[in-house]
């Protein structure tokens, strides 16, 4: 049984929401990404996993830093010294603008690394593993850049563009799958979108048209495939079932857009014998930084006082975590809210960054309840209707209702009292 790492869109460099940390060289937030990275160095390791693929995206862009390059380098090195094969692919992140400029892991490429696999363009090949060879089909980020070489394509419009574009990747897989030994383990390694795909905070992130591809067009649904590795999307999603198609997502929170994603990786068997194989994965959790976003709607007419109280009833959900307040009031209470202050009470509870407090005005129009003649001096049918208006749970309902009744009745009796 060939087991499997198949992780994605590390997007190594996202500094938004953290500190520069002079004892790293780097943004506190670039820590983050290390540590989900290091996690599953590790767990690829322990485990002794046959082998990890990386379905594209290593940086944010396709000029990093030298201190990320190596840091990135330094993980790659502890599973090579652990015997653990990796291939990389190279995501739409990855690519320079020019189509003749080397993307930032082509050195792997160039140091020709025994146990690192570049992928960079459409190509198929077998890795060796403890557990026997597994086949690989890969598919990079192609831009469709490529194409407006073609004068008559850039005047014919995006539609044509598009449809041209997926006749080019298909053209290239096609001799590829066909090339698969049904005898043996494959996986279809790509970076592009799939239809059926929920994109996320990343859809702002994709310039230009992002064409959308089927099983079938990729020719997919009828070559020997076990298992579809995908990355670009960041949310984790499977797409189909029998052959499994996966995004495993981004490995740690790129935007307040992610906020409520698990982030991590994929755990994959494929077991032995003849096409097709039974195969199972499973989703894995990674440690992260989690993000927190507050609403708080100020009532009050000491605004500061309500904020503090509603800020320590969330008080073990605020430490480690990215924070963000909005604050809803009327304009003569917002006058009153500090929002230095409130950002300082948020870093005494242990918030790792506050990424903004805002504070939202709004005018508080107080609902209306009309009232028929009869029953304007009935409380009870008064207490009903305000029930009503405030759209309570059934239970919570019949006990204000029920109470009202009693005080009600109490008052009424004691008013018919002589005096």
């Amino acid at each position: 049984m060939l087991r499997l790492i198949h992780f994605a869109d590390l997007h190594l460099g996202v500094e938004t929401h953290g500190q520069f940390r002079p004892d790293l060289g780097h943004s506190s937030r670039i820590q983050d990404f290390l540590d989900a990275f290091d996690q599953i160095i590790d767990a690829a390791i322990e485990e002794r996993f046959d082998a990890v693929l990386f379905a594209g995206d290593a940086y944010k862009h396709a000029e990093p830093s030298p201190t990320l390059q190596r840091r990135f380098a330094e993980r790659i090195q502890r599973l090579l010294a652990a015997g653990i094969p990796i291939v990389l692919l190279v995501g739409n992140h990855d690519r320079p603008r020019s189509v003749v400029r080397s993307t930032p892991i082509d050195i792997y490429a160039a140091l020709r690394l025994p146990g690192v696999i570049v992928a960079n363009r459409p190509e198929r090949f077998t890795i060796a593993t403890p557990s026997g060879p597994l086949q690989v089909v890969a598919l990079p980020w192609i831009p469709p850049r490529l194409l407006l070489a073609d004068d008559a394509l850039r005047e014919a419009g995006t539609p044509e563009l598009e449809r041209r574009y997926k006749e080019v990747i298909a053209s290239a897989l096609a001799p590829l799958l066909a090339a698969l030994d049904a005898a043996t383990p494959a996986v279809f390694l790509g970076h592009l979108s799939m239809e059926g795909g929920r994109f996320g905070s990343e859809r702002s992130v994709i310039l230009g048209n992002d064409p959308l591809f089927g099983l079938d067009e990729l020719g997919l649904n009828s070559a020997p495939i076990d298992y579809v590795a995908l990355g670009h999307l960041h949310s984790h999603q499977v797409l189909h079932e029998r052959p499994p198609v996966v995004y495993a997502g981004s490995v740690e929170r790129i935007d307040f857009g992610e906020e409520r994603e698990d982030k991590g990786y994929v755990a994959v068997r494929i077991a032995a014998g003849p096409y097709p194989r039974d195969v199972s994965w499973e989703f894995r959790p990674l440690r992260t930084r989690p993000m927190r976003t507050f609403r708080l709607d100020i009532l009050t007419d000491t605004p500061m006082d309500e904020i503090r109280r509603a800020l320590e009833r969330h008080a073990t959900l605020i430490p480690e975590a990215i924070v963000r307040v909005t604050i809803t009031t009327t304009p003569e209470r917002a006058a009153a809210i500090r929002p230095l202050e409130v950002r300082r009470w948020l870093s005494e509870l242990g918030a790792a960054h506050v990424a903004g407090i805002t504070v939202q005005t709004e005018r508080v129009a107080r609902p209306r309840v009309e009232l028929e003649r009869s029953s304007r001096h009935d409380p009870v049918s008064l207490l009903e209707r305000w029930v009503n208006l405030h759209r309570l749970s059934d239970q919570l309902a019949k006990a204000v209702i029920q109470r009202g009744r009693e005080i009600i009745e109490r008052v009424e009796s004691r008013s018919s009292e002589p005096r």
